[in-house]
């Protein structure tokens, strides 16, 4: 019994309405997953969610065994035409549609392309031939994401749950070159990339091919107005609209004034404002739209034109792309493998995807072996199962089900070692699932970094792929290279990596000419840190240069007088050349000999304010 939300068990003769079906009390999301009540709550709500993030297939495929709302879904989408009459397709082809019945004719435009907010896309396709005939409710188009006007957000796919050369460690996914190949878990995706020209208060911008300090060979892709053209392969930083802005006299350095003296207006320079691809993107273009106010379009404030550009890109299915299915079995893909090198079964038929049967264990998510072996055997028969949330499936029809395809009851089988042709020790449970391809793809996330921005704040380089920035190197991260022992990559990550701003520089200098990397400085949070004892009126001095004197400081007469002193106590033979001490023995070697090391930093309390108390009491 339900009352305001709440569960209860009472007499049956006090209810005063029933529901019309279970599937009432959970949503669109959860409606969709099969065997949704032999599931865990928290890995239907994560089934459910996942859905949400499915790309759109090229090749979609409408699940075998289903909840039987995925037509519901479909229809509800608005992105699937069925008939509104009796009549015949009188014209079809990758545009349009016109049916004409017995009074009445009809015209559809069928859309291709059309990229969502998240850069995802979807295309619309005829579902019937040309003199054709359809009554009312039959299906003219199908839409994104659905095949035969049934919902369709992934791949039926042949599952084996076992273990794969350590391969379904953490959850990971091991597949078959099949799914690369044939494009069965492909997606096309949409960038689009726009620009304004603006009018500014030294003149208007202007498109043009004529960008300065740009070669001729990345100007290949673009048209006469400096805008590139369909069809064109670009890639990170490739110019997609020339453009070009007139520079103020305040940013003219000294020459070009002298030139702008001798030639006038001939000599004008422009700053280069092209609109360039972002870095790690690339694609094809499918598409340019200039917006302007002569054409009547609206625009914003001080723009006179505004163009938007889109790329395309076909992804395939890489390692490191998340796949999951619809009970939250979800899992990244940890390797490729050939067809020929996977399992399969005695038939010869090599199956799709592996998964280490323990992520089942913990996770409670059972629906994923009842839909496998269910589909199993749905798929061998042919059919399509519908198997509505909350409505028991007794277990016999199931096993009759598996009877009748021709496989053992408990639907394990025995499968074959594609590398060696042997058969594996034990059965397997090998099925028929649904697998979806997430939003979350290695190419979004994949970045690596050489040369750079830095943060003016701290000196060290800015995070994140947008910025170009680099890996974080967080505290944890060092105690792991402290626990190594990897001494010096350790310093370079934490100096000429990071913010140590000469070193750096002499760095990359010592590389282009070939040398040896000089030894790394102070990094600049070293100083921030000093700053801020200072700032609690602690005064620190470094005394031992060569541990890290600033290089832009003079040794003082403290320091030099310490190393003297500390020569005295060690016998080692300490030159001083340049303002740079260096010395013969290490640190190390003199305490072992049992000396006094006075060495490191000094720490001295500022007392200045004390003794002017003192005076004036």
């Amino acid at each position: 019994m339900r009352y305001n939300g709440s569960f209860f068990e009472t007499d049956a003769k006090l209810a005063n309405l029933i529901d019309v079906s279970p599937q009432q009390i959970v949503g669109i999301s959860a409606s969709m997953i099969p065997f949704l009540a032999h599931d865990d709550a928290n890995r239907a709500l994560m089934g459910s969610h996942m859905q949400n993030q499915a790309v759109p297939l090229l090749l979609p495929s409408a699940p075998v065994v289903g909840t039987g709302m995925e037509r519901v879904v479909a229809d509800n989408m608005g992105r699937v035409v069925r008939a509104p009459f009796d009549g015949e397709v009188t014209y079809v082809d990758g545009e349009k549609i016109t049916l004409t019945g017995k009074t009445e004719e009809q015209t559809w435009e069928i859309k291709k392309f059309v990229n969502t907010p998240v850069s995802t896309c979807y295309s619309q396709r005829p579902a019937v031939a040309l003199g054709q005939k359809v009554k009312t409710d039959d299906l003219l188009v199908d839409g994104a994401s659905t095949d035969q006007g049934e919902l369709a957000l992934g791949q039926n796919l042949l599952i084996a749950y076992m273990n794969f050369e350590g391969l379904g460690y953490e959850d990971a996914i091991v597949i078959s070159d099949r799914l690369v190949k044939e494009d069965l878990l492909s997606s096309v995706y949409i960038e689009e990339y726009v620009t304004d020209v603006v009018e500014t208060k030294l003149g208007p911008d202007e498109l043009t091919r004529d960008i300065p300090n740009v070669a001729e060979e990345n100007l290949a892709n673009l048209d006469e107005t400096g805008i590139v053209r369909i069809g064109a392969k670009v890639g990170p930083n490739d110019i997609l609209v020339g453009k070009v802005q007139p520079k103020g006299e305040t940013e003219l350095t000294a020459e070009e004034r002298l030139l702008r003296a001798i030639f006038g207006e001939k000599a004008k320079e422009v700053r280069d404002t092209s609109l360039r691809m972002p870095h790690g993107e690339r694609g094809t273009v499918i598409g340019v739209h200039i917006l302007s106010r002569e054409a009547g379009d609206e625009l914003d404030a001080g723009a006179l034109k505004k163009i938007r550009v889109k790329v395309a890109q076909l992804r395939k299915v890489t390692v490191g792309d998340k796949l999951a299915g619809r009970h939250g079995n979800k899992g990244v893909i940890s390797r490729i493998v050939p067809a020929v090198d996977m399992p399969h079964m005695e038939d010869g038929m090599p199956v799709d995807i592996i998964i280490s049967p323990v992520t089942i264990l913990s996770r409670m998510n059972l629906g994923q072996l009842l839909e496998a072996h269910l589909g199993l055997a749905a798929d061998k028969l042919g059919i399509k199962v519908a198997a509505p949330v909350f409505e028991k499936i007794p277990e016999s029809v199931i096993t009759d089900q598996l009877k009748k395809a021709g496989f053992p009851e408990h639907g394990k089988l025995k499968l074959v070692d594609g590398r060696t042709g042997e058969y594996f020790d034990q059965e397997v449970v090998v099925g028929k699932a649904y697998f979806l391809k997430l939003i979350h793809m290695v190419e979004d996330k994949q970045h690596a970094r050489s040369t750079g921005p830095y943060s003016m704040v701290t000196q060290q380089p800015l995070g994140g792929k947008a910025q170009m920035g680099g890996q974080r190197l967080g505290e944890m991260e060092v105690w792991a290279l402290e626990a190594y022992g990897a001494a010096h990559i350790l310093q370079e990550m934490l100096t000429i990596k990071s913010d140590d701003v000469v070193g750096r520089t002499k760095a990359y200098q010592a590389i282009i000419q070939g040398e040896d990397i000089p030894q790394a400085l102070i990094p600049e949070s070293f100083k921030v840190l000093v700053k801020e004892l200072q700032s609690l009126d602690i005064n620190i001095e470094t005394i031992n240069p060569k541990m890290g004197m600033v290089a832009e400081a003079e040794v003082s007469a403290k320091v030099a007088e310490a190393a003297i002193e500390l020569q005295k106590a060690s016998g080692a033979e300490i030159v001083a050349e340049e303002g740079e001490l260096t010395a013969e023995t290490s640190p190390m070697e003199i305490i072992e000999e049992g000396q006094p090391v006075d060495e490191g930093i000094k720490v001295e309390e500022n007392t200045e304010g004390k003794e002017k108390e003192e005076n004036s009491s």
